[in-house]
């Protein structure tokens, strides 16, 4: 059977530079104003929620099938997927709902959409960019107010594609957009095969974080030193810091909290005890057992050995999706897009792909990370007590999340820096 494809696409990155305050996008593309911005409400709150569980249960599905370094924006693939389902109806859209943990009722999809727009808001201490765009094929029958509200609540401006004649052209348009969303850390996000004269919508989502840490590594102290990898020691450059932070042991584990300017951003690095304690540290991994360990923090002064890294990954998770109950999306004849469209559709529609791109940089300075997804389809005190140690000379796993609210932003594991 012949049907019409819907692309999602997801990109993120995560720099130790700071460009500036974040950016909102308008729904034409463009900088929207800060008055675009939304409170946070209980809503929101259970977006945020719904978000971790969902991030926590797409990566512990994404690091079984990868053998090295994972790095992922969950939050990322989750926008991509809430704009896709607020599309839908019936049982497409409850089986979307379920896997995305969104909130109950019919506004839950949009709710998503209003947790980007509020991590869209500037900020004067790190840069935060979140963007959302939707092509569609010209002359498709596409509803007016699911393109309204894709604009108003996930400022996700519509722009006419023409797939049918050019898809090469129209693949390169798109790419140039998320290469612009991402400080061009992600240029090439589709390729050709993502993009067919069959496709007839790309729905995207972009985020591009850059921060620069509250206490830097200082730069002469790293040097290469022994990193206990899985296939024995490999030398690393691995950075050196001193500072009062919150850190907490337990389970076996230590977790420790490097906040970035302005505190409402921060790294959380999970290390094992022991080298080869990954695969443990990974399988207790759930929203319960996160809040569990932040409650627990402590604040001491802290020695911290963390390796520099540099990594990317690409994604395809329309199997790990399927598996978290995500079906009649991708079936042509089952999938149910009816609020997109004014009618029957021309053509058999369903999701041909989720194509996923995330790269980060943690340096001295900070973190620089980016991802893009697309659905195809002070009194004198004693002596201070000596301060504790965390080294990261193995492997780790590390969240980038707001600190009040838990979203999970960006996510991954280090096996080799």
């Amino acid at each position: 059977m012949r049907y019409w494809c819907l692309a999602v696409a997801a990109a993120a990155v995560g720099c130790g530079r700071i460009d500036g305050g974040a950016t909102a996008t308008s729904p034409t593309g463009g900088a929207a104003d800060s008055a675009t911005a939304v409170p946070w409400t209980p809503v929101l709150q259970a977006a945020a929620d719904g978000e971790v569980a969902f991030a926590l249960d797409l990566y512990a599905r994404l690091a079984a099938a990868e053998k090295g370094n994972v790095f992922v924006s969950p939050y990322s693939i989750h926008a991509a997927l809430a704009l896709t389902a607020s599309g839908t109806d019936g049982p497409t859209r409850d089986q979307l709902a379920k896997a995305l943990r969104l909130p109950p009722g019919d506004d839950g999809p949009a709710a998503a959409g209003d947790l980007g727009r509020y991590y869209a808001r500037p900020r004067a201490d790190f840069t935060l960019a979140v963007a959302n765009a939707v092509w569609g094929q010209a002359g498709y029958p596409w509803r007016p107010e699911w393109k309204a509200a894709a604009a108003a609540r996930f400022a996700g401006g519509f722009r006419d594609a023409d797939f049918q004649a050019k898809p090469a052209d129209e693949r390169a348009r798109i790419n140039a957009w998320v290469a612009e969303q991402t400080k061009n850390r992600i240029p090439d996000l589709l390729q050709p095969p993502h993009v067919t004269d069959r496709t007839r919508l790309v729905l995207a989502n972009a985020v591009y974080f850059d921060g620069k840490w509250t206490d830097a590594f200082p730069k002469g102290a790293t040097r290469p030193e022994p990193f206990h990898a899985p296939g024995g020691k490999v030398q690393a450059p691995l950075m050196h810091l001193s500072a009062s932070l919150r850190i907490a042991e337990v389970e076996g584990l230590q977790v420790l909290e490097l906040p970035y300017r302005g505190r409402e951003l921060s790294m959380v690095v999970i290390l094992p005890a022991a080298a080869d304690g990954l695969s443990a540290v990974e399988a207790k991994l759930t929203p319960a057992a996160l809040a569990g360990w932040g409650a627990k923090f402590s604040r001491e002064k802290v020695e911290v050995t963390l390796p520099k890294f540099k990594h990317t990954l690409r994604a395809e998770p329309i199997r790990h999706l399927r598996d978290m109950g995500v079906v009649d999306a991708l079936v042509p004849g089952k999938a149910d897009f009816g609020r997109m469209l004014a009618g029957p559709p021309p053509e058999p529609l369903a999701v041909s792909n989720v194509v996923h791109q995330a790269f980060v940089d943690v340096t001295e300075e900070g973190t620089e990370a980016a991802a893009a997804t697309a659905v195809v389809n002070n009194a004198p005190s004693p002596p201070p007590p000596r301060p504790r140690v965390f080294r990261a000379d193995r492997p780790f796993v590390y969240l980038i999340r707001d600190t009040q609210q838990g979203t999970i932003l960006f996510m991954g594991r280090v096996v080799t820096p």
